[in-house]
This record gives structure tokens, sequence and C-alpha cells, in this order.
């Protein structure tokens, strides 16, 4: 919406809220991650794209985190978690502390590795191979998850899988109310965006071991 706030859970170096503050350039971007070195690269990057008037980001667990503590608001209009759920160990308790912080006629996206249950057996057998080296494991079983946690908030949602399998896009809204900006808005617009596969990949999870150990 016109005026609206964005929360990135898992920002990394703020390569998303870069390219959604321009796309969106009369909203508010906030952005959390836990790892600090992340976040020094992504404030030089807001810093040098001339958004530091508009996106604010914080050190915070995606499990835990306080919005009003870090950036003095409790709802935002999207939330938004972009290939970080498949890096974050406790993903189901990050994915329903995101849900709380929805505002009522809000939504919550979320983009991330699907099943590759179209694509060749080989590739799929290799990318998670691969994956696995980064710790980072598609979350089969989001959509139950997703079925569980919306019912508890009186919320509803649905899948749209991309790329025969390779990506999935989840959008979570309150029982009637519009999907908001669905699948032409903020989801669509990060959902064809990986993070910075070597850095972000490494440095997430690398970031979420470390303040957990």
């Amino acid at each position: 919406p016109t005026c609206g706030s964005v929360l990135e859970i898992g920002c990394g170096t703020a390569r998303n809220l870069t390219l959604a503050a321009k796309a969106y350039p009369q909203a508010q971007f906030f952005g959390i991650d836990v790892s600090e070195q992340m976040l020094t690269t992504a404030r030089q990057s807001i810093r040098k794209q001339g958004l530091a008037d508009r996106i604010t980001v914080a050190c915070g667990d995606a499990a835990n985190f306080d919005p009003v503590a870090l950036f003095g608001t409790a709802t935002f209009d999207r939330v938004f978690i972009s290939y970080a759920l498949s890096m974050i160990p406790p993903w189901r308790e990050a994915l329903n502390h995101g849900l709380g912080f929805v505002a009522p006629s809000g939504s919550l996206h979320i983009v991330d590795f699907g099943d590759f249950g179209e694509l060749p057996t080989w590739f799929g057998v290799g990318v998670n191979k691969w994956l696995g080296a980064f710790s980072v494991t598609p979350r089969l079983d989001l959509e139950t998850e997703l079925e569980l946690a919306t019912a508890r908030r009186a919320m509803t949602h649905r899948i749209i899988k991309s790329f025969r399998g390779y990506a999935i896009h989840a959008v979570v809204v309150a029982k009637g109310t519009r999907e908001g900006d669905g699948e032409h808005g903020i989801g669509a617009r990060v959902g064809t965006q990986s993070p910075d596969r070597g850095a972000d990949l490494a440095g997430y999870g690398g970031g979420q071991r470390a303040a957990r150990a």
C-alpha cells in the first residue's frame, strides 16, 4: 500500500530490500538478520544507494526479535522471508513469530526452494547436495506448518510453485482479506531473486549456527 511498511526477516546483505525500496518509493523498509557481519555490508549498500532514510536494518534472531524495540513499530503491511527459512534451524518458530507482526490487512510472503519434484531426479539430488554444503535445507513440510499456523491465527494461505518445483511462493493473509499485492507485488519482486548465493548462503547459515552455539 501507499506509504506502507515492509519487513524482511533474514535480510542478509539487503539486496532484496534495496530492490524493493526502488520499486516502491513511498514505502518504508525494515530488515533483521542475526549476522552483524552481513548487516555491516547491508548498511554500506543502503548508504551507497542513497536509501538510508527509507531502509533500517537491525540485528535480531528470526525466532524471537522484538520489532518495537528495534524499529518502534509492532506490525507491518508486508512481511517477507526470501530464501531464509531454509537456513534457519528453528524455522517453524521463525515462521510463527513473523506471522505475529502482519498488520490486520497485511500479508506475509515466503519465497524459498521447493522440492524440485518436476525436475529430473539427478538435478534435485545435485542441488540438495550443493545446498547442504551451506547448511541449507528446503522445508518440504512448509505447507503443513502453514496449515497449522494459519488455523491458529484465523488466517489463510496459498502456495505457488514455480520453475517445475525449484521454488515456492507462499502468501498468507487474514481470512476475508484480499491478498494485497499478492503475486504481483513484493513477493513477485523477490520471488525470482535468489540470495547472493556465496555470501548470503554461507553467511546467514554460519551466523545462525554461531549465534546458537
